[in-house]
């Protein structure tokens, strides 16, 4: 197998374990069970939900909790985060530039979701540094559809 094979395969599938939405700017995450998709409207009642662009939809791994866990010496929770979808059981990174399904809704990465000043005050002194590297991907959205915790996250291409 060539490498442009190996990018482009991913036998393992990964599970959504936590959703949220970010009602406005700078204001609480709201945790949720489920979530609306639409490629022109975004990620319905998410302060991104006007947004067509690259960045639609965030994405986090929920394997990386744990590093952040013995970097900061406390557990961060998603809301603190703020991204809109944790999963497990799948490396985002490889799906950082590919297409990929959760439940009936494709996306398609778009790239890294780098961590913001913002990091510092949620997280405190360091927070920005703990989460380079563990920011998770952004990702638009392709086809639309509703996502539920529990739904399998699969690469597509």
């Amino acid at each position: 197998m060539d490498f442009k094979e190996l990018l482009e395969s991913s036998p393992l599938t990964g599970t959504v374990i936590w959703l949220g939405l970010r009602p406005a700017h700078r204001s609480p995450v709201r945790s949720v069970t489920s979530m609306e998709l639409d490629p022109v409207r975004g990620i319905e009642d998410d302060h991104y939900s006007r947004s067509a662009g690259s960045r639609q939809v965030t994405i986090i791994q929920w394997e990386h909790f744990d590093v952040m866990e013995k970097l900061l010496g406390f557990r961060p929770t998603p809301e603190q985060l703020r991204r809109n979808i944790v999963v497990a059981g799948i490396n985002v990174h490889a799906l950082r530039k590919s297409g990929f399904r959760i439940g009936g809704v494709e996306l398609e990465g778009t790239g890294d979701c780098h961590p913001c000043s913002r990091m510092e005050e949620v997280l405190g002194p360091g927070g920005y540094h703990v989460m380079r590297g563990h920011g998770g991907i952004t990702a638009r959205i392709r086809v639309p559809g509703t996502i539920h915790t529990g739904d399998e996250v699969l690469h597509i291409s």
